[in-house]
């Protein structure tokens, strides 16, 4: 774009003082009041050796007041189009909307006649402007752009002076009352598209144009039914592509699992049993997921319980438990979706290479009865499985609650302790009650209680090492085990209760490790150094471990 003319340069420089005594003043008293400065000719004609192409220069002779009004009439146009510095450039002349003033502007023949070559852009669009053509815009032949809709300009349509217009590609000639033809007869306005020329009496060509009338007729009620019968998919099939204002929350279908587990491929398949699957998936906003799916034939109210429990599942917030992100639900299949974990299970755990110390477990037994007492307190209606094959060990090692019984009703107190115990003496025995058991648990009890409390040797797992201390610890612990699975006696302890035990036990635990660490300590000096950065490891472990003993108080 070209920067201001150098007309524009003389009117600012040179009457800038007779301005700023009458900035308040109007146009029609500037046009009366001011006059050319003395070197205004000489000016004019430097101008023109300058750049020649100045419409002034090719006016022979030069009306010095005519040129010097169009200065004035330059100045004011800029700023009342809003061009953001006039002393610079003056690039549009945007008139929209401005009923009173744009007739105005319209009736000063000789600005238009020196119409300054920066203009590039003209809008004189909903002013009602009536008569016939404005020819006088067409004498700035530099433009770019031309709207002259929403008017009521009427009669011939002056195409001939059209042609001067080379750089024209935008123009809106649309709501106007001019005398019927057809564009496809004007060479100069095949250029422009059918928007052009909207209720202007210019016609477009008419076969094309009854064409694209057809075509619009036609097509747009199947656009209209292809919308809606695809947002109606997005709404019942992928919800997930939607805003998420407009998803349903936590309720998730069969063909976004689908998608999440790659059709059910047989690579996302975690596990399997008899009635039911699991899967390792991915949903669309890229959230790794754990997917339980149950496939049976369910009876109507057991379909509506299924949902209300899962209503409530979304609903738990715990350390200890794995978040339920939602589920979903048909006749013949159900499935929960939960967050998945990077982690093992505990009876990985208890098995791996590396046995994990007592203090370790004891740690873990903590944050399961924790897990336990929430949903006891809030949630005492959902049952859960507390299997060492099913409860998980996160990251950081917090044991993890991840599966929950939401076939079952009202589980009792006394349920939630028997399974508790068994989880415990797991935990001590490092045994799986269901597969090296012939009569399964009941089995493995018997056989706890047959050692116990004389022989526990052959009982507790050998590859943790023990102290005569946390042997005794053990020993204890197998009792409260015990205690918990004998159902019969009716004098289970409660959940209150075993807390308070296992918390007490990881403090003993703790003290008679720091006194081993202390007395570590006072044998450093015939250690080499590198021991430096484990005792302080250790000692951090220690800070950690009262802060554990802290929050459970």
């Amino acid at each position: 774009m070209a920067s201001i003319s150098s007309t524009f340069h003389i009117f600012f420089l040179t009457t800038s003082t007779l301005l700023s005594s009458t900035l308040s003043a109007t146009l029609i008293e500037d046009l009366n009041a001011l006059h050319p400065p003395p070197d205004f000719n000489s000016t004019l004609f430097n101008n023109c050796a300058h750049n020649p192409s100045h419409k002034y220069c090719n006016s022979s002779p030069m009306d010095l007041n005519e040129i010097f009004k169009s200065t004035i009439v330059a100045s004011h146009l800029c700023n009342e189009s809003k061009n953001p510095n006039c002393i610079e450039t003056f690039s549009k002349i945007d008139l929209r909307s401005c009923l009173k003033i744009a007739p105005l502007y319209l009736s000063f023949s000789f600005f238009w006649k020196y119409c300054p070559i920066s203009i590039v852009s003209i809008d004189l669009a909903n002013n009602s402007l009536k008569g016939s053509f404005p020819n006088e815009v067409l004498l700035c032949t530099q433009i770019q752009a031309l709207d002259l809709s929403y008017n009521q300009l009427s009669g011939d349509f002056p195409v001939e002076n059209f042609s001067a217009l080379i750089n024209l590609t935008l123009l809106n000639l649309s709501y106007n009352q001019f005398s019927e033809i057809k564009v496809s007869d004007m060479e100069f306005l095949k250029r422009f598209n059918s928007s052009s020329f909207i209720r202007s009496g210019l016609l477009p060509k008419h076969r094309n144009y009854t064409i694209k009338v057809v075509i619009f007729l036609a097509g747009f009620p199947v656009f209209v039914i292809l919308m809606v019968g695809s947002t109606g998919w997005l709404c019942f099939v992928r919800p997930d592509f939607l805003p998420g204002m407009c998803r349903r929350n936590h309720k998730f279908t069969t063909w976004m699992l689908k998608a999440a587990t790659n059709g059910f491929s047989r690579k996302k398949l975690v596990t399997k049993g008899e009635s039911f699957a699991i899967y390792r998936g991915i949903l669309r906003d890229g959230t790794e997921v754990n997917i339980e799916i149950y496939r049976d034939d369910l009876s109507s109210e057991i379909y509506q319980n299924f949902v209300e429990e899962c209503k409530v599942l979304v609903q738990l917030e715990h350390k200890n438990l794995v978040r339920v992100l939602g589920w979903c639900s048909s006749r013949r299949m159900r499935s929960i979706v939960t967050q998945w974990t990077d982690g093992e299970t505990i009876e990985l755990w208890l098995s791996g290479s590396a046995a994990p110390p007592w203090k370790n477990r004891l740690k873990v037994l903590i944050g399961v009865v924790e897990g336990m007492c929430y949903m006891q307190e809030q949630w005492s209606e959902i049952g859960y499985d507390l299997r060492t094959s099913s409860v998980l060990l996160s990251h950081n090692s917090e044991p993890l609650i991840s599966r929950f019984r939401i076939e079952d009703h009202r589980i009792s107190s006394a349920k939630n302790i028997y399974m508790f115990g068994l989880f415990l003496l797991e935990m001590i025995v490092n045994r799986r009650s269901q597969e090296e058991f012939k009569q399964g648990e009941a089995g493995f009890i018997e056989f706890i209680r047959m050692h116990y409390p004389e022989n526990l040797q052959k009982v507790i797992d050998e590859r943790m090492k023990l102290t005569q201390d946390m042997f005794d610890q053990a020993k204890q612990g197998i009792g409260l085990g015990l205690m918990c699975t004998d159902q019969p006696s009716g004098k289970l302890p409660s959940l209150n209760q075993i807390h308070s035990m296992i918390i007490e036990a990881y403090r003993s635990c703790l003290a008679l490790t720091s006194e081993d660490h202390k007395r570590s300590q006072d044998d450093g000096g015939r250690r080499h150094k590198h021991n430096k950065v484990r005792k302080t490891s250790d000692a951090e472990s220690f800070r950690k471990d009262d802060d554990l003993i802290a929050s459970s108080d």
